[in-house]
């Protein structure tokens, strides 16, 4: 586990969400090198500063998730699938199964057996 201070509170990010911030900030270095943009570019077409789009390129889990992916999405690195058809019908039928679930989950209230 990794921790990071951010607002004044210790947050512990998986294994797993490390590792995929961190290949998702690798992907997005290479196309961006791959453009011959510099991270200055980059910055300026996502609407960060340069310290902000450093941290996607190494992976932080602090930085907003909307600025990685469209840092991401400006240099061509697919986050699902890329054929946007295939996408619209994912969502689709990930809201038709929200629909017949619950709005909110709550968990069994025990009843109070002390008399």
């Amino acid at each position: 586990m990794v921790y990071y201070r951010f607002m004044k509170r210790v947050r512990t990010y998986s294994p797993l969400t490390l590792e995929a911030a961190r290949l998702l900030g690798l992907r997005v270095r290479q196309a961006r090198l791959d453009r011959r943009w510099t991270v200055q570019e980059l910055a300026d077409r996502v609407g960060v500063s340069v310290v902000t789009m450093r941290k996607v390129e190494r992976g932080s889990p602090t930085v907003a998730l909307g600025a990685a992916f469209e840092a991401a999405a400006l240099v061509g690195v697919p986050l699902f699938d890329e054929d946007q058809a295939r996408r619209s019908l994912e969502a689709a039928r990930v809201e038709d199964r929200l629909a017949v679930l619950p709005q909110s989950a709550r968990k069994p209230r025990r009843p109070d057996d002390a008399f």
